[in-house]
């Protein structure tokens, strides 16, 4: 990862509410239909030798309702006869039992290690579809949701290995062919793994595409595989079929053939040549310096420098720049200096335009240069967090910066998955192109906004929670903040028996269901139709959030969780439950 451009997520300071005063429990009643299914969902319990934390995740809270979000409140699951079955939603008062719209051809309970049946709705008219016993077929629905024109027929059938889940699938056109990227998922043995868990886990990216003209059928024309030590949070291709994008608590690689190492190895062998810093830099709080060595045949006029207010760039001879970038922040270029030491060295002068301000880095994504710090600058760092490691709990709390006492913390303020990164991996050179170290930004769930783009993924910022939607097209604005749920971060944190979390695709409210029962929904705040008066500070509040629970007439655990703009759908074993939370406009 180290040619990887590290980034950071812009959150938009218009779409937070530092002055959310919380939810209010609201008693409305929530219109709730229930339909009994003809057979009982496709549950696959976790085997004695599938123990692992990685495991539960993966499989055991797999969730066995399928939101077709090409077409409104269109749910799937699969039966224990190897039926799936759809349930088109348009009027709730007049619903309609679920209907059977595919059969796999394979007898699910003939298969000893088979996992869950998985599905992806890849376009409007495709589908990619798993068995779970390692089998990948491939589907042309047509319209789906209408009986009249939706019919299932398999055009890709084929058997690719152990069993697994389908993670994200995308339909798009390249060279003037059909083409799907298909993301598989397995947690697998791993015989090297004496000290951890013993298994690791695996996506592979498969493409496939149909094939030349006048030939109807589709083959697989690429086959990677990229390993980790814990289940993605998030998984994806990006639409056009050229990236993937991976938010994961470990990291993950791709696993490489013999000649991708022979290759790796002799870029490895150039790179340690080069293992001296190109340049050094220090820091003040006015100015940053920079000094280059200079070979010996380098005179004054064979160096040309550029400053600009953002840029720098530095050329010796007719040779390629040897720093050029942009800067970690403004300079005032036209006060910037340089110089040619006696020792043969350059000393380049940079003023900076926020005085004061520390640089992590001087180039961004450049770490060719190695920054040299003050002594004086390390005393005065180490002086200002001496309070954060007294040894005394709490020497003096009227103190300006008071010691940090881990005690006073809650216990939803933990994170347990602090080292959770966000990767984007290029599908040509299979190396990553961008990071995000998202530290305590805790993953909560994704939602399909708009069925072209990427799933969008919430995470925890402080106590709310921000939507973020991926824009692989857009290299400056890669990720979006689309939406917050304020407070949210901090109150599934509490919900200890929570097993899904989904928003509406309109962002109108967000809803976490526990594993039996349960269903809690939170609306974004609304302005009132009445005064409304904050008795402690004599105030009118003109807008109030609300909280809504559902308690479900079912004793069977919730296996599927689904949230579409109007309605959200319930799985249980042997019943399927509709909850109208918004009425149609």
């Amino acid at each position: 990862m180290a040619g990887a451009a590290h980034c950071s997520l812009q959150a938009k300071r218009l779409l937070l509410d530092p002055k959310f005063e919380g939810y209010k429990l609201s008693l409305e009643p929530l219109a709730c239909y229930q339909l009994g299914l003809d057979a009982a969902v496709a549950e696959v319990q976790l085997r004695d030798d599938q123990y692992t934390l990685d495991h539960m995740r993966a499989f055991g809270m797999y969730n066995y309702l399928h939101l077709d979000s090409w077409y409104q409140d269109n749910v799937y699951y699969v039966d224990q006869f190897g039926r799936v079955m759809n349930l088109s939603v348009t009027l709730d008062t007049a619903l309609q039992k679920p209907r059977e719209v595919f059969r796999l051809p394979t007898d699910l309970t003939a298969c000893d290690n088979r996992l869950c049946a998985s599905m992806h709705f890849s376009s409007s008219t495709w589908v990619t579809l798993s068995d779970g016993t390692g089998r990948l077929y491939l589907i042309k629905s047509g319209k789906r949701g209408s009986s009249a024109s939706e019919k299932w027929e398999i055009v890709f059938n084929e058997e690719l290995g152990s069993p697994f889940i389908v993670a994200h699938s995308v339909s798009f056109i390249k060279s003037d062919a059909h083409s799907l990227a298909v993301l598989l998922l397995r947690v697998e043995k791993d015989e090297l793994d004496t000290k951890g868990s013993g298994f690791h886990v695996t996506l592979e990216w498969v493409t496939i595409a149909e094939g030349k003209e006048g030939d109807q059928r589709y083959e697989i024309i690429k086959r990677r595989v990229l390993q980790g030590k814990s289940v993605p949070h998030y998984a994806a291709v990006e639409p056009s079929g050229d990236g993937l994008m991976i938010v994961s608590h470990k990291p993950f690689t791709f696993m490489q053939s013999e000649s991708d190492k022979l290759e790796e190895n002799d870029d490895a062998e150039v790179s340690n040549e080069k293992k001296d810093p190109l340049y050094y830099w220090q820091q003040t709080e006015d100015d940053v310096t920079i000094t280059v060595h200079l070979p010996q045949d380098i005179m004054k006029d064979d160096i040309k420098i550029r400053f600009s207010p953002d840029n720098i760039c530095v050329t010796l001879k007719d040779q390629p720049p040897l720093m050029e970038g942009k800067l970690y922040s403004s300079v005032d270029h036209e006060s910037c200096t340089w110089i040619i030491r006696e020792d043969k060295t350059l000393e380049i002068s940079l003023v900076k335009k926020n005085e004061g301000s520390r640089w992590p880095e001087l180039i961004v994504g450049d770490t060719r240069g190695e920054f040299i710090m003050d002594p004086s600058q390390c005393s005065e760092i180490a002086e200002r967090l001496m309070h954060l490691t007294s040894e005394v709990m709490n020497p003096n709390p009227e103190k300006e910066n008071p010691p940090c006492n881990a005690q006073e913390l809650e216990e939803c303020d933990a994170f347990l998955e602090d080292g959770a990164s966000l990767c984007r991996f290029d599908g040509n050179t299979l190396k990553v192109t961008h990071i995000i170290n998202l530290g305590s930004n805790q993953y909560l769930f994704s939602v399909v906004v708009n069925p072209k783009e990427m799933p969008c993924f919430c995470l925890r910022h402080d106590v709310d929670a921000l939507l973020w939607q991926p824009h692989s097209d857009q290299p400056e604005n890669m990720w979006e903040h689309i939406a917050t749920f304020n407070a949210l971060g901090y109150v599934q944190a509490s919900k200890q028996d929570k097993k899904f979390m989904a928003c509406a695709p309109d962002y109108s409210y967000a809803a976490l269901c526990e594993c039996l029962r349960r269903v809690f929904i939170y609306r974004q705040p609304t302005p009132l139709a009445t005064v409304l008066y904050n008795r402690k500070e004599g105030r009118q509040v003109g807008q109030v959030a609300k909280q809504l629970v559902a308690t479900l007439e079912a004793n069977d655990p919730i296996l599927g969780f689904q949230a579409t703009s109007e309605r959200l759908f319930v799985l249980t074993t042997k019943t399927l439950f509709l909850i109208k939370v918004n009425s149609g406009n």
